[in-house]
């Protein structure tokens, strides 16, 4: 099953609630964290997830893009994200804050930037609900996808599915109706679209149509065994 995340960084940040209304078909709720030290750029925080968490009932899906992660995300759960993404590049113990996560009741998630290998990484699949292949590089939104990502997609689907795990394969930068089809034949089967949803006439329609294109490519090239 394909699952599409819109990022609310493509939206009206002046009315975040009624935007996260316009795509109640969503599975998740994309929100970036940025700090301005991790990427070059600054977007929001604890107080607007929480406020955020009780404006919609679609569950919030956290990308932290910031330093210190390991102190940071505990506070994202409890803020009331129903998943936590931290970056490979910026964690300083990845599997001890991967379990913590997970203990405040949340997905665990890693993220790797288009250059970070998935290969170091193999051994701590297990410990994780969710890898996000950046496929453009982390910071700004609006970018053209990165084509060269797709063999690490598909290399990332291969060392999931030898160690017989069932996570999550989300990917995030350039994802439209143009690209989602190539992603998920690469093995991706959760989605981030930001301006893709935001910027249609009807995101809801958009959301619709982004699911029917990943899950057509996903029963031709790979079927959904995982």
């Amino acid at each position: 099953m394909a699952l599409i995340n819109p990022s609310i960084l493509s939206a009206d940040f002046a009315r975040l609630a009624e935007e996260a209304k316009a795509v109640e078909g969503a599975d998740w709720l994309h929100v970036d964290v940025m700090d301005n030290h991790f990427v070059p750029n600054l977007t929001l925080g604890v107080p607007i997830v929480e406020s955020l968490s009780k404006a919609t009932d679609t569950p919030l899906d956290l990308h932290l893009m910031i330093e210190d992660p390991d102190r940071w995300a505990p506070q994202y759960v409890e803020a009331g994200a129903g998943s936590v993404t931290f970056h490979a590049e910026a964690a300083g113990a990845p599997v001890r804050l991967a379990r913590e996560i997970r203990a405040k009741g949340a997905r665990a998630s890693m993220a790797l930037k288009p250059a970070t290998p998935i290969e170091p990484f193999e051994d701590l699949l297990p410990e994780l609900d969710m890898l996000l292949i950046m496929t453009v590089e982390p910071g700004f939104g609006g970018q053209a996808f990165l084509d060269i990502m797709l063999p690490k997609i598909r290399r990332t689907r291969e060392l999931i599915s030898r160690h017989g795990l069932q996570m999550w394969l989300q990917v995030d930068g350039g994802v439209s109706a143009e690209t989602i089809e190539r992603c998920a034949e690469a093995g991706a089967d959760v989605f981030v679209a930001g301006s893709a949803v935001y910027g249609a006439d009807d995101p809801a329609k958009a959301v619709r149509d982004l699911r029917e294109k990943a899950e057509a490519a996903t029963a031709v090239s790979w079927g959904c065994a995982h």
